[in-house]
């Protein structure tokens, strides 16, 4: 009786709340990539770690786009150039730094770090494109500074193992991926998603492939299981996977709705670092993270306000 008086849910409602699902664990596993490096970082050296997650990778994006008839668009010299650009900075630059961060600070820093990404990459978007600089950017990057500050300033003794040179290096990271936004907005074609993580994926194995000739024999010589699983897990589930569920996710919500999201990354981040790798949930560290994810919103919030309906 009671269920005949309860109103229908609708399939907008129901296709909305999988597609919050969907993001959510998109950012988890954003969130897990600070565990993974900490572990590759702790058995094999960053450039040739970056070239075995694309190595992993590549064969299985290659196969989704033969599943689901995506193709390569053909790119201008102009555009082909921004390609390798992209890949360089934004995929190359970014693992290889997240890597060599994690391997000197911890990874619930490095979390909270990454965390900022939204606000970094407005702000990129105003100082290099020139768009409007909204006064929201402004409040979202000084809010997240402010929550960068509290834990890389925090005293390591009460901090669980923090380094400046490690936030420093993770910092970069970010700045790489912003710039990875910022180049994906000048190309004069847009691609599929599918197509440019798999173009990303190959061109970052070719560089990275090179820039590591130097390591490999030693690398391949002693590769530790672990840092082996860690680098299969990062290729395979947030690189892969979480494509995946972004990307369906996002396309079913607003893109200011699917932003919001970006703020369960960071919290994934720290408490998985507290769960897997007992690193301490300090007073600092749980500041910045709030003050991390308050930028997020913060970004967020005028797309949302211009949201119809």
């Amino acid at each position: 009786m009671s269920s005949s008086l309860s109103p229908a849910k609708s399939p907008h409602a129901s296709s909305r709340s999988v597609a919050h699902l969907q993001l959510s664990l998109a950012m988890i596993t954003v969130g897990s990539t600070v565990i993974a490096s900490k572990i590759i970082g702790a058995g094999l050296d960053p450039m040739p770690a970056t070239a075995l997650r694309f190595a992993f990778a590549l064969p299985v994006l290659l196969v989704l786009m033969r599943v689901t008839g995506t193709a390569f668009p053909r790119p201008g010299l102009r555009d082909a150039g921004l390609l390798i650009a992209q890949a360089a900075i934004g995929s190359v630059g970014y693992t290889v730094l997240l890597i060599a961060g994690t391997q000197r600070t911890s990874a619930a820093d490095a979390g909270i770090i990454l965390g900022t990404l939204p606000a970094v990459c407005a702000l990129t978007a105003a100082v290099v494109l020139r768009e409007r600089l909204r006064a929201s950017t402004l409040v979202a990057v000084m809010v997240a500074t402010l929550g960068v500050a509290l834990v890389t300033l925090a005293p390591a003794a009460q901090h669980g193992g923090g380094s400046l040179t490690g936030d420093a290096l993770l910092i970069g990271a970010v700045i790489c991926e912003s710039l990875f936004v910022l180049l994906n907005k000048r190309l004069a074609t847009p691609w599929p998603p599918l197509a440019l993580s798999t173009a990303m994926t190959g061109i970052g194995f070719a560089v990275s492939a090179v820039a590591a000739l130097p390591d490999w024999a030693a690398t391949l010589h002693a590769l530790p299981p672990h840092a082996l699983l860690a680098v299969a897990y990062y290729a395979l589930v947030p690189t892969v996977g979480g494509f995946w569920l972004w990307y369906t996710g996002a396309s079913r919500v607003s893109g200011a709705e699917a932003a919001i999201f970006t703020a369960v990354a960071p919290v994934a981040g720290v408490v998985l670092a507290a769960l897997l790798l007992g690193e301490p949930l300090t007073p600092a560290r749980l500041a910045g993270l709030a003050l991390v994810v308050a930028a997020v919103f913060v970004t967020a919030a005028p797309a949302l306000r211009r949201r119809p309906g």
